[in-house]
């Protein structure tokens, strides 16, 4: 055992890794879940979704292919044993929760989500109602305002505080809770009470046991104290009279806190399955108590919520159980019968085991990150927790969110975090994890931050992760009941290698140009200066392109380039990050016969398309990608159904008739994008050329063998060929990356300006080998230990076509191999 787990133990041994378990955690991970190690994998976000246990999928199968499960609504003997293992499991999520079958019921739903969407579209809304909710919620929580605006309710957020008061039980202070409430929704069209409510209604209280964002810890007090004292902790509000029905969003929390439904009025649970133990998906459940179901209004009736019904007139009669009256149609029964097997494994750990093991990791990972410092001795680390009440709020979840800081102090973007991360296999979450009153809350982001964050571009799951020196959101780590000392190990020294300057290590973020490595001196000898060692033309995006001595030029570029894409039948443009097997896919243009071939194993006709945009019928419509407008040409069903054939998908080919840049792409700057935003382009990603230098990828591979001689696996690896960076241009001359530096370049008497580096992405991990893609963690890993630039991994040119006489350039502005190239770097 190493000094850093010894020193970790003495401290955390004595919860860490279940010392009066069944199994200890090393025995956990080599007997159900060895598929982590044997991918190298470090899982890190079980917030979002937890792992299944192998030996949990194992049961669930063993019981399927023995016994014979069937529709419950049927009577055979088949559907009586399958209704018995529901009921049993029922039973299972009541007792889980330590609730009363006398007092609560459980509801099957698709997950979470819809049990939260049948609370929201059931509950007895009205003018003099309320939802209230805290401020740290999931959006599937928030949308249930939709409900209630909709009916006429007010709908509010509110914080969590500690208000300290005189009049203590011994004459000094006494500390109570307090909810401040936000600002008063309510839809335009909703008449304004003219009295304030008479205390009838009803009101509905949303919060999470545990916060999805920053692992906060919600405790259920907060239930019974809005039901029994909801005049004081709403001093002041109109809403603070009414009857206060209680919802709690257990979906993250349930896992290691489950509610102890016997100590808190609590009215509605939700819980998610696989949040749980991984699997079933698309399952959840609503737990309510009975009191707060009868007062649940349904709309729809479905097979299965009725006792009767007539077709041809307005008469249904509803059953009258709680569970047959809101469970539509029939219930995922083969999912909900795998339940089972998971509860087995929860069960045999017990919670409070789990979640004393994965304490001692969050604990270990907040102590080591908000350790570290830059080598100028700044922080590295900021870590969204604490609260504002400590009565009712705790720190001890399974979740660690947070930020990296530069030396400097400006911020790394989460998007460089979460790719650096997963090309060292660790798999975590960014972003504002679908919770944006805690991400706005806890990143300081004002609704004028939000709103202009928007305008700007930015939406949930994308990668602008700052925008005018803010974040938009952060990172997060998660650990499951599975999760080991190493998994948080080897996180704190990615960090660490990745993120934290030291005295003895270059700056790699702040600086390109570094000392290439020669382990060779074989080679041909060349002539001084830089030449144009060849070109390509890639007429279909992201298909096979072709290398030619000589290409015309137009002023998008080189001609054709990129002028075909393929897009599916709902929208989506094709690329081989969607569809890997694009790269199987070849064309080549003549231009004296003015026709384009392409070729596809899957087909075995080559396809003949005519360049001359009038030799078709198809039709002309609009489309927008990467911010800009094109007007598109479409093909015949004989051409889509070529295409459809050789991606295996149905899909069309659509050709740039002509493109327009909105007039709001020069604040794409402000975005943190690299997209010429100046010149026509067809549909290439950045920009209309690509340049890579052969002495950049030989010193590329001389830095690849290295690691391989390092590892002892000299002669193993995969020499990188230029074409795997799909360049437009290759030249050869001079030092490894002198390119970095150039201005703009002539090549024979063309000028192009120089855009900057090109931002590398997983798409050059592709490796097409015998008809088949492979994926692998290089070049990428390779390129980001040497490459990186303030979230990016650069790696060639992009170059713009400098038009310095249009006609001239449209009867005889040619590139062509072998021409010399006159750099400029002033």
């Amino acid at each position: 055992m190493d000094a850093d787990k010894a020193e970790f133990l003495k401290e955390f041994g004595s919860d860490y890794g279940y010392p009066n378990g069944p199994k200890s955690i090393d025995e956990i991970r080599a007997t159900e879940f060895n598929r982590l190690d044997q991918k190298g994998i470090v899982y890190l976000d079980h917030a979002g979704a937890t792992l299944y246990s192998e030996l949990q999928m194992e049961e669930i199968f063993k019981d399927f292919n023995s016994n014979i499960y069937a529709n419950p609504h049927s009577q055979s003997d088949s559907s009586s044993a399958t209704s018995d293992i529901i009921r049993e499991v029922r039973q299972q999520v009541l007792d889980y929760c330590n609730a009363s079958a006398k007092e609560y019921k459980c509801i099957f739903t698709s997950g979470a989500t819809a049990a939260l969407k049948l609370v929201g579209e059931a509950f007895p809304w009205s003018r003099e109602s309320c939802f209230m909710y805290t401020m740290e919620n999931h959006n599937s929580v928030l949308g249930i305002r939709e409900y209630a605006l909709s009916k006429g309710a007010a709908a509010f957020a509110v914080d969590v505080e500690d208000s300290v008061n005189g009049g203590g039980a011994s004459g000094g202070q006494e500390t109570r809770v307090k909810l401040s409430p936000h600002a008063t929704q309510r839809r335009n069209e909703a008449k304004i009470l003219e009295e304030e409510p008479t205390g009838n209604a009803y009101n509905l209280f949303a919060f999470p046991s545990e916060c999805n964002f920053s692992g906060l810890r919600f405790s259920l007090d907060l239930a019974n104290l809005i039901k029994e004292n909801s005049e004081r902790i709403l001093e002041g509000s109109p809403f603070c009279k009414g009857h206060w029905i209680v919802l709690i969003d257990a979906a993250k929390g349930c896992t290691t806190c489950p509610p102890d439904l016997s100590k808190y009025a609590v009215d509605f649970v939700v819980i998610s399955f696989y949040k749980l133990f991984g699997y079933p998906t698309g399952l959840g459940a609503l737990v309510v108590q009975n009191d707060a179901a009868r007062l649940m209004k349904k709309t729809y009736f479905s097979g299965g919520t009725v006792a009767a019904s007539f077709a041809d007139m307005d008469f249904v009669r509803r059953r009258e159980g709680i569970e047959e009256l809101f469970e539509d149609g029939t219930i995922s029964f083969l999912s909900i019968a795998s339940i089972r097997h998971g509860f087995k494994i929860l069960n045999s750990l017990t919670p409070s085991m789990m979640s004393r093991h994965i304490a001692t990791l969050t604990m270990y990972v907040k102590k080591m990150l908000l350790g570290l410092r830059h080598e100028n001795e700044a922080n590295v680390c900021i870590i969204y927790e604490g609260h504002t009440s400590k009565l009712v709020c705790h720190e001890s979840g399974s979740i660690v969110s947070f930020n990296l800081k530069r030396p400097d102090g400006s911020w790394f973007g989460y998007s460089e975090v979460e790719k650096l991360a997963s090309l060292s296999g660790i798999q975590l979450r960014t972003g504002c994890f679908c919770n944006p009153g805690a991400c706005a809350k806890y990143l300081g982001l004002s609704h004028l931050d939000l709103l202009s964050n928007l305008e700007a571009g930015h939406v949930c799951w994308d990668d602008n992760d700052i925008i005018q020196g803010k974040l938009t959101g952060a990172v997060r780590v998660s650990f499951g009941y599975m999760s080991t000392y190493e998994d948080a190990k080897k996180f704190i020294d990615f960090i660490t290698s990745s993120f934290v300057s030291k005295r003895n290590k270059s700056e790699n973020w702040n600086m390109l140009r570094t000392k290439s490595i020669v382990l060779s001196n074989e080679g041909h000898e060349r002539k001084a200066g830089y030449y144009l060692k060849s070109i390509t033309v890639y007429p279909i995006k992201s298909c096979t392109g072709f290398s030619v001595e000589s290409w015309p030029l137009s002023s998008t570029g080189l001609q054709h380039d990129r002028e075909w894409l393929l897009k599916s039948l709902t929208g989506e443009i094709l690329t081989q990050k969607k569809v890997p097997d694009m790269c199987s896919i070849s064309a080549y243009i003549d231009l004296n016969k003015g026709i384009m071939f392409v070729e596809s194993p899957r087909c075995r006709e080559k396809l003949e398309i005519n360049l001359k945009t009038d030799s078709y019928q198809g039709g002309i419509e609009e489309i927008e990608l990467h911010a800009q407008r094109y007007e598109v040409q479409y093909y015949e069903n004989d051409v889509d159904l070529w295409f459809s054939r050789a991606v295996g998908h149905p899909c069309s080919l659509l050709r740039c008739y002509s493109s327009q840049n909105y007039s709001s792409l020069k604040k794409d700057k402000s975005r943190n994008l690299c997209r010429d935003v100046e010149s026509r382009l067809n549909f290439a990603n950045e920009a209309q050329f690509l340049l890579i230098s052969e002495e950049s990828v030989s010193d590329l591979n001389n830095r690849l063998s290295l690691i391989d001689a390092q590892k002892g696996t000299r002669g193993t690896s995969v020499q990188i060929n230029p074409m795997r960076f799909r360049p437009n241009l290759v030249v050869y001359g001079g030092e490894p990356y002198a390119e970095d530096g150039w201005l703009n370049i002539k090549i024979g008497n063309k000028n192009f300006m120089s855009l900057g580096g090109c931002n590398r992405c997983q798409m050059i991990n592709l490796v097409h080998q015998a008809g088949l893609v492979q994926r692998s963690n290089e070049p990428l890993a390779t390129l980001a230990s040497y490459r990186r630039v303030k979230g990016k991994i650069l790696f060639g040119i992009l170059l713009r076509y400098e038009i310095q006489d249009k006609v001239g350039m449209q009867t005889g502005s040619w590139l062509r191999v072998g021409e010399e190239i006159h750099p400029n770097s002033e």
